[in-house]
């Protein structure tokens, strides 16, 4: 889910900026979870793109760090808080 929901948002830093405040109301939902996978070494087989159906490898761990230090950069002060809080790292 969060590797199809990463790829439909868009690149443009305004709509990262956007998000990744909107989204520190939920990271008492959201943080618990992505923690589990944070320390995992696990590779899933995802779609590259839909026109080619070509299949890439990805690290979970990996994978969630990156969209955990994404969340950080985004979400203000508040959002750093609760990342540390909730994800062990």
């Amino acid at each position: 889910m969060l590797v199809t929901c990463d790829k439909n948002v868009p690149g443009d830093p305004v709509w990262s900026g956007v998000i990744g405040r909107a989204l520190v109301p939920y990271y008492r939902q959201l943080l618990p979870k992505l923690s589990i996978f944070a320390q995992s070494d696990d590779e899933i087989e995802v779609e590259d793109d839909t026109l080619s159906n070509k299949k890439i490898m990805i690290n979970i761990g990996q994978y969630v760090m990156e969209t955990l230090e994404i969340l950080e950069m985004e979400g203000g002060q508040d959002a750093f808080v609760n990342i540390k809080y909730f994800v062990a790292t």
